[in-house]
């Protein structure tokens, strides 16, 4: 199987080789969709991935909104994939609401 590599560019993801992608990934601050921490101290990250996480399914999946315990902890209580930054924008707050 070979992989789709993918960057953001003007909020749309664009297809592009593994040298660009590993170089944006290492350089972009527009990975980080959007962060907070709630006032019950949840997380609430919601990333764009770069790869496609849909595992073959009919839609790419390239942003991901996932919530933790706390600042500290990585094992995740919830999460949920987005195919445009616009779901991704949703989905966050929809996180949000659901975990305040």
């Amino acid at each position: 199987m070979k992989y789709k590599h993918y960057i953001l560019k003007d909020k749309k993801p664009i297809e592009v080789d593994l040298f660009t992608w590993g170089k944006w990934v290492e350089e972009s601050k527009e990975r980080i969709i959007k962060q907070e921490t709630l006032e019950n101290g949840k997380r609430i990250s919601t990333v764009f991935l770069g790869l496609d996480h849909s595992f073959n399914s009919d839609k790419i999946l390239l942003f991901e909104t996932m919530v933790f315990p706390d600042e500290k902890t990585f094992s995740e209580l919830d999460m949920n994939r987005y195919s445009t930054y616009e779901e991704a924008i949703k989905g966050h707050q929809e996180m949000v609401d659901k975990w305040k």
